[in-house]
């Protein structure tokens, strides 16, 4: 109890640092959020335009009270209206972030039912032809750019085999069929470079389990080597395999930009690049916050994970 508590507290002091940070980074920014917006046409507007949207916007508060005003806003769900058209900004990445979520989810499920089974069987057949093999696909998918790999995999199986669409979304409920489909081709090109991640890890964990003292006394017993491999060493391999993941995860939630644009995915990336191109302050703040805010967690959830796995972690 003690261990989740002091992973809880501190995970929420991350992410009031992290509210903080953001809030201060996107003020210090050079330029005027209310000369941009009113600049979109090309024309310099009067100073009295430029004043009357930053009273608007609550720009010409003292930046203390901006601050508390930001906080108590995120406190309660309130991430802000767009400046571009006034939506609340909330609704758009409640949207948008299942969408980007299932794509990374897909994505580590790939990963992990083809990274772990051939990790293990690498260490097993350690220096042999399935060792070999899996380690040199493994080095070339982790060398190719996931934009490369969406591209390649548009080209084979859209444009020369004509298996599937180029891209697209069409929601579970409107047709389950077609939503798998879509969703398909972008979460593999993200497995490609992700799978290599869990193999790697995979194998040099049996392989470091393997010479333990206490899985050569397993065996000297006589227990089985099935027994062995999954009670002694899988087990206790598991717990490097999730803290690598849980990071790469947390890392995807910022890092699915070319993968969604590449296959027209609208997610939260998506999202994203459009309020950067559009100076939209508030949407910026608002899905990088949800991303850090996702990222803490995955990391609070690993760090629970790790420790029920491993009960040494929770004494320490």
């Amino acid at each position: 109890m003690n261990y989740v508590l002091r992973r809880a507290v501190s995970a929420v002091a991350t992410l009031f640092a992290v509210s903080t940070l953001l809030f201060l980074l996107l003020h210090i920014v050079p330029g005027d959020p209310a000369e941009i917006l009113l600049s979109g046409g090309g024309m310099a507007p009067s100073q009295e335009s430029v004043e009357a949207l930053r009273s608007q916007l609550g720009l010409d508060r003292p930046l203390w009270q901006q601050y508390v005003t930001y906080m108590g806003n995120i406190l309660q769900g309130d991430l802000g209206n767009s400046f571009q058209d006034g939506a609340p900004i909330a609704q758009e990445i409640v949207k948008r972030l299942p969408r980007t979520l299932e794509l990374i989810l897909t994505a580590a499920l790939l990963a992990v039912v083809i990274g772990m089974p051939s990790g293990l069987l690498a260490a097993l057949r350690r220096g042999g032809f399935w060792d070999g093999l899996f380690s040199s696909v493994s080095s070339f998918g982790l060398s190719i750019p996931v934009f490369v790999t969406g591209t390649l995999l548009i080209l084979l199986f859209s444009q020369i085999l004509r298996l599937v669409p180029a891209g697209g979304f069409v929601s579970f409920t409107e047709d389950p069929v077609q939503h798998l489909i879509y969703l398909l081709m972008p979460a593999f090109s993200i497995a490609v470079s992700l799978t290599p991640v869990v193999f790697r890890m995979v194998r040099t964990s049996i392989l470091e389990f393997l010479e333990k003292e206490w899985v050569r006394t397993a065996r000297a017993k006589g227990l089985g080597e099935r027994s062995v491999l999954v009670r002694h060493v899988v087990r206790n391999s598991l717990s490097p395999v999730v803290t690598v993941l849980g990071l790469h995860l947390g890392t995807l939630l910022g890092g699915t930009v070319l993968v969604e644009y590449v296959f027209n995915w609208p997610g939260l990336s998506g999202m994203l690049v459009q309020a950067v191109e559009q100076r939209d302050y508030p949407a910026v703040q608002g899905i990088v916050l949800v991303i850090c805010i996702l990222f803490v967690l995955i990391n609070l959830c690993v760090d629970l994970l790790y420790g029920l796995l491993d009960p040494r972690v929770r004494y320490n």
